[in-house]
């Protein structure tokens, strides 16, 4: 089989926040992907970075009092964790906010405005007098102007559905600083993506056969081939200061790559800063047609790649080049639900890890369930336990732990040799070509069909009893050796999945990390294995309470189960008040805690809170908040805290104090 070279990514996660399951589902899928083809002797070059610019980091970073970039750096410190406890292999992990993808997308952008394919006009936009801030759709509400339902967003209505442009929205504020926005006119910079050789290109890039799943070409199309209001739209890809991103160049006023043009750019950025690292030709590497590029997205980000990240790169020309495969998945639900961890129904990868489950178990199950079409997978914690435990345990190592004592305490762990099965031989082929379809659930079954005829043969031979009986040692270590054989063969087929646990069986089979090739040989007479110890355990079900439990998550309050249901009565116990944030001050010798004075309409009170690590004490004052009111007052070290503050909290270090709408004044009551 001729050599491949692979330049293979994964969508870039947005550094606003930790890795959820859904990233762990995308990177464990490519990861098997990689890793099979590296077992087959290809070059592969797999990339990963933050997607870091953008208004929404821009103001987090700023409601915590911190700048962008030590935000997004703060975010990027805790990604390792990740990456090696799943056993992610990516060769590089960068990052957008970077000098190579400001000299990459600022190229690109100067090669597209040369090829006549950038122009600008004047756009007309809400702008927050207060914030001096444009506003995007998001950071807009106001009354729907169909059916009058307030607080609606400024591009559809949540209660009747009606799809409008923010400016048609009734008695409209910023959600930013609830001021009444202004139209104010500003001038853009577009893609010309309906350029006539623009759709040209895209409707022969779209058609090149296994390019694209035949779903992601579809939906593609729907939108190169749509009319009227629904036609192919040039693309904005320009932004107003204040923003956080890379700077248009060549040009005086001061204006921003929209970050979507810069995000897909991460991909050659971060095998840019790759090849610095490696000495390696980062241009010739690019533009070799011996190198295949590969993006694995989610369905959500269909239409960036596979129309405006595919025509950039066109008439960028060298040395770029358009993807060679775009592979499209679902998203992952928890029993049939949406992510909630409110609900109990979110996974933390990070939870998962610092409990102590098996990073093995998840990327088997999640492999087990992925196959090459666009489909949504469900993680079910009952379903996950029994099929670990049946197809890993149950039938894949049961298969050496049975027979490695045997050749071990008699054999001085010597093999003899064995006949070769044919059939497990055989399946390397099919195997293989369902690992390169990532028909990794097909591929799975077949391994587990081995797994189940090499038990088979071990319950028909039954070595304990063997090994009991008088003149029967040569048929006990015929039939453990070729039970070992068999093992060894399952654990290549399932080294893509399995790393870890396939180099702990390499160190019991004393071999060479193993290769798809090898399926093709047998271990040789007289080959000697070392010392079988466990390989994997058996998930707990206590394990999966805890992977569940929401109240244990710090910052998270676990929901009620029906049977804890409260009445309006007990609810109304609690007395929930706007505040305003007078003052807040460090304390000194506390690390999490600041002391805050609060307005709370007829007086004030102090509260103690938790959250140093968020806020800096004077981007607070002048905040509204939301206090429990009526909680009774507790002595602390630094002081009596006369309340509460409510903030939210996810799987990391971030917190976020609950704010009531503009308009409030503090003592109103929340209800």
């Amino acid at each position: 089989m001729a050599s491949r070279r692979l330049f293979v990514t994964t969508a870039l996660p947005y550094a606003n926040a930790p890795f959820h399951i859904g990233h762990m589902m995308e990177y464990i899928q490519a990861d098997i992907w990689v890793r099979f083809q590296r077992m087959q002797g290809h070059e592969v070059h797999f990339m990963g970075a933050d997607d870091a610019h953008g208004a929404p980091i821009m103001l987090a970073a700023e409601s915590a009092g911190k700048s962008p970039e030590l935000f997004v750096a703060e975010i990027a410190r805790g990604r390792r964790q990740y990456l090696e406890g799943f056993h992610l292999g990516f060769d590089n992990w960068h990052s957008t906010h970077s000098a190579e993808n400001t000299e990459l997308s600022q190229d690109i952008y100067r090669k597209l405005k040369a090829a006549g394919l950038v122009y600008t006009k004047p756009v007309e936009q809400f702008y927050d007098p207060v914030k001096g801030i444009f506003l995007a759709d998001r950071y807009i509400k106001g009354e729907c102007p169909n059916c009058g339902a307030k607080d609606q967003y400024g591009d559809a209505c949540e209660n009747c559905g009606t799809v409008y442009t923010a400016t048609e929205l009734r008695n409209p504020y910023s959600t930013l600083s609830g001021a009444a926005p202004v139209l104010k006119s500003s001038e853009h910079h577009f893609f010309r993506l309906s350029d006539p050789k623009c759709r040209a290109f895209l409707k022969q890039w779209l058609e090149a056969p296994g390019r694209l799943q035949p779903q992601v070409v579809n939906k593609a199309k729907e939108w190169l081939e749509g009319t009227g209001e629904r036609a192919l739209a040039d693309w904005d890809i320009s932004r107003d200061p204040p923003y956080f991103g890379i700077r248009i160049p060549d040009i005086k006023e001061e204006k921003y790559l929209y970050v979507w043009l810069d995000a897909p750019v991460g991909y050659l950025a971060s095998f840019k800063n790759y090849c610095a690292k490696k000495g390696l030709d980062f241009e010739k590497l690019l533009q070799d047609p011996k190198t295949e590029q590969i993006h694995f997205i989610g369905k959500d980000i269909i239409y960036f790649h596979t129309l405006f990240w595919p025509a950039m790169l066109k008439y960028a020309g060298k040395p770029y080049k358009v993807p060679d495969h775009v592979y499209v998945h679902g998203f992952i639900t928890v029993s049939g639900d949406k992510m909630s961890k409110s609900r109990g129904t979110g996974i933390s990868p990070l939870r998962y890890l610092e409990i102590g489950m098996n990073p093995e178990w998840l990327r088997y199950y999640i492999a087990a369930k992925l196959n090459a079409n666009v489909e949504d997978l469900d993680f079910n914690p009952d379903d996950f336990m029994a099929r670990v435990n049946s197809d890993l345990v149950g039938k894949y190592v049961n298969i050496a732990s049975r027979c490695a004592v045997f050749i071990n305490r008699k054999f001085g762990g010597r093999l003899v040799a064995a006949r070769r099965d044919f059939a497990f031989s055989a399946k390397a082929g099919e195997i293989a070509a369902l690992y390169e379809q990532r028909e990794f659930g097909k591929a799975l079954r077949e391994i587990m069909a081995l797994a189940d005829a090499a038990n088979q043969f071990v319950d028909e031979q039954k070595p304990w009893e063997l090994s009991k009986q008088p003149g029967a040692e040569h048929k006990l270590q015929q039939v453990c050796s070729v039970a070992i054989n068999l093992f060894r063969l399952l654990t290549i087929y399932l080294k893509p999945v399995l790393p870890q646990t396939a180099a702990e069986a390499e160190r019991f089979l004393n071999v060479a990390p193993l290769q798809w090739s090898d399926a093709g040989t047998l271990l040789p007479a007289g080959h000697r294995i070392s010392e079988y110890r466990h390989l994997l355990n058996r998930v707990d079900e206590k394990q999966l309470d805890q992977l569940f439990d929401v109240a244990s998550v710090p910052g998270v309050a676990k929901e009620q189960a029906v049977s804890d249901t409260i009445s309006i009565d007990d609810f109304n116990k609690l007395d929930l008040r706007v505040a305003k944030i007078a003052r807040a001050e460090a304390l000194e010798g506390a690390d999490k805690l600041l002391k805050l004075t609060l307005d709370m309409g007829d007086g004030t009170r102090t509260v103690i809170a938790g959250i140093k690590s968020a806020y800096a004490p004077e981007k607070l004052e002048g905040r509204l908040t939301v206090v429990v009111a009526n909680l009774a007052p507790r002595k602390m070290k630094f002081g009596v805290s006369e309340g509460m503050v409510l903030a939210a909290s996810g799987d990391g270090p971030e917190i976020f104090l609950v704010s009531p709408d503009a308009g409030a004044q503090p003592g109103m009551r929340v209800k």
